[in-house]
């Protein structure tokens, strides 16, 4: 049974967020509180639901004093409560605990790990993968730093994923990806095994970090480039070095002034999901209730290229379709793993 005075609780806080969102509010503050309405409107009308059956049994019950209308009374009751599951099991849905990030766009960062030239070649492949399903969401994909090999493959990318619910959906992609596959760089035919590493972050707002501004060093240097005239030949890159933590994030992209803006963001974003990982190390009996941890170093995922196979490792989800998947067609994985993820959360619910 679903506890009533949760159910009021979010209906009489979502009243609440109504009026102070009606009234003269700091941007800030403003910003926060349309976060929250939009994250709890959901579950709000789910409770109103849940409140008006409620309403509607009691009425009919009050019919059944009157013997004309007992037998019509009896039957509403009757279809009522035959309504009661689905929607306490709504109900239970709409109340699991949320991520408060899920809302927010994702800072996306791929290195490759072990298997050197092969390992970036197939970071790269991530790279399209991710940009590629951005744009099936209609999401923008703004790469901030990014340092290739000379084959094509990457050292390091950072990019920026701008659209409602990119956390969300990218969130479960944090840890290693592990590929099997015959290399470009391979002439023998044989099958590698290598990896790299994903990491996503939830863009973080001013609000979330307090940097100081003699907590960081910014530097500006030449901007690395493929060769020729594509080189950018003005001291525009930026980085910036946060000294309480040893951070270094870099940008390098055309402008100094923007550069320093995305860094910026980049660096709220490592200290905001350092402080989130500080939290979710408090709640450790809360993380078992989660899909995987987030760790980097958690293998989480392979791509057998001979067998056209993508094995979802921490919940057993195995699917033939690599092609389309590298193609950008992750909604299948992103579903089985947002499910998996509550599910877990509503079983650590129950008393």
């Amino acid at each position: 049974m679903i506890q009533r005075d949760k159910v009021d609780q979010l209906v009489r806080r979502l009243g609440f967020l109504e009026a102070k969102l009606s009234s003269a509010l700091a941007p800030e503050e403003m910003a926060s509180l349309s976060r929250e309405y939009a994250e709890l409107k959901p579950a709000a009308d789910q409770a109103a639901a849940f409140l008006r059956l409620d309403e509607e049994i009691a009425a009919a019950e009050a019919m059944l004093a009157d013997p004309e209308m007992a037998p019509l009374a009896r039957e509403e009751i009757a279809a009522l409560e035959a309504s009661r599951p689905a929607l306490e099991a709504a109900m239970r849905r709409a109340l699991i605990p949320r991520d408060a990030a899920d809302s927010r766009p994702a800072i996306l960062e791929i290195r490759p790990g072990t298997g050197g030239e092969e390992a970036a070649l197939f970071a790269a492949a991530l790279w399209r993968m991710y940009a590629r399903f951005a744009e099936r969401r209609g999401w923008a994909a703004e790469v901030v730093e990014q340092a290739e090999t000379e084959l094509g493959g990457l050292k390091e990318l950072v990019a920026a994923i701008r659209g409602q619910g990119a956390f969300a959906a990218l969130k479960f992609e944090s840890g290693v990806h592990r590929v099997q596959r015959v290399p470009e760089t391979e002439s023998g035919g044989r099958i590698h095994t290598s990896a790299a590493t994903v990491a996503v972050l939830p863009e973080a707002e001013a609000i979330d970090v307090e940097i100081a501004e003699g907590d960081i060093r910014i530097d500006t240097m030449r901007a690395s480039g493929a060769g020729g005239q594509h080189v950018n030949t003005t001291d525009s890159a930026v980085r910036i070095t946060h000294l309480p933590t040893g951070i270094v994030v870099t940008a390098s992209e055309k402008s100094q002034h923007q550069n320093r803006a995305r860094a910026m963001e980049i660096l709220r974003a490592r200290l905001f999901d350092e402080k989130r990982r500080a939290a979710d190390a408090a709640r450790a009996a809360d993380r078992k209730g989660q899909v995987g941890s987030g760790d980097r170093s958690e293998r989480i995922r392979t791509y057998n290229f001979p067998q056209g196979r993508v094995t979802d490792h921490r919940i057993g989800l195995t699917l033939y379709r690599l092609p389309e998947i590298m193609a950008g067609d992750l909604e299948e994985v992103v579903a089985a793993l947002t499910e998996a993820d509550e599910a877990a959360r509503l079983a650590a619910m129950e008393p």
